[in-house]
């Protein structure tokens, strides 16, 4: 099995304003995205993330073969809590699930 990394040109992770975390995943072409989208589930992204699925969203936007996931941040960027101001280091949980 190949890994979410695998099938996508660009995947990175950032802020959505200090209360959200967003990913976006970019595909080459059509097939990947599609394929993709029918395998990847919100519980998958639970699961990596210990969240809620119903607190994810997962946007397609099939025009430019992207897809946005995001959802609450567990500690609000720039708390004493927080390891990651930016959010751009969150990635890794999602890029590792299996597909």
């Amino acid at each position: 099995m190949k890994k979410l990394v695998d099938y996508t040109k660009i995947l990175r992770s950032k802020n959505a304003g200090p209360l959200f975390i967003t990913f976006d995943l970019i595909f080459s072409g059509s097939d990947e995205m599609d394929y993709v989208l029918n395998k990847l589930t919100k519980s998958d992204v639970a699961k990596a993330y210990g969240i809620d699925e119903k607190e994810i969203d997962i946007i397609a936007y099939k025009v430019v073969n992207s897809i946005k996931i995001t959802f609450p941040r567990q500690n609000i960027s720039g708390s004493l809590c927080d390891n990651d101001i930016y959010g751009c280091q969150m990635h890794m949980p999602l890029a590792n699930i299996e597909i």
